[in-house]
């Protein structure tokens, strides 16, 4: 039982960390010397400059789906040592798979809507390409869903 509950634990724990470099690594657009991510937008070459990405409605949608899906993330762990103490032995941990799966449901909201509208922001070219952190962001959408059917499915034992 202790070898589940760390198994769990380092699954959220790396589902927490997904989102945290996803949402604040300027990699979600990469084009040569030019990055761009939800927050700014960045050249390299002889001088580093960046500047602040657009204020697109469906972009700050983005935005507000990932730092959603960073607190639905952190309130779940935080629910389930709570619960881990608290909960009677044979109860469900309900609540922390559901915070869960809302944290998973966010990102890949926010990842879907980047994936569709980032032309409006950027033009498409040949060499436009997405970036780490938006496959980050990808992979941790099913990780935290499966985290959050686990939590769902996991019973307290003594």
């Amino acid at each position: 039982m202790l070898l589940l509950l760390l198994g769990i634990i380092v699954l959220h724990v790396t589902v927490l960390v997904l989102l945290f470099v996803s949402t604040i690594v300027s990699q979600w657009l990469v084009n040569g010397g030019h990055t761009a991510d939800l927050w700014q937008n960045c050249t390299s070459g002889s001088i580093f400059h960046c500047l602040t990405s657009s204020t697109n409605e469906w972009l700050q949608s983005v935005q507000a789906m990932m730092i959603l899906s960073i607190i639905f993330s952190v309130l779940s762990l935080f629910l389930f040592f709570c619960q881990l103490f608290t909960l009677t032995k044979g109860g469900r941990f309900y609540v922390t798979g559901i915070f869960q799966i809302l944290a998973g449901l966010c990102v890949m909201s926010g990842a879907a809507i980047f994936t569709v509208r980032h032309t409006d922001w950027h033009q498409a070219s040949e060499n436009t390409s997405y970036g780490f952190a938006y496959i980050l962001a990808w992979l941790a959408f099913p990780l935290a869903l499966a985290s959050g059917i686990v939590y769902v499915i996991l019973r307290k034992r003594e």
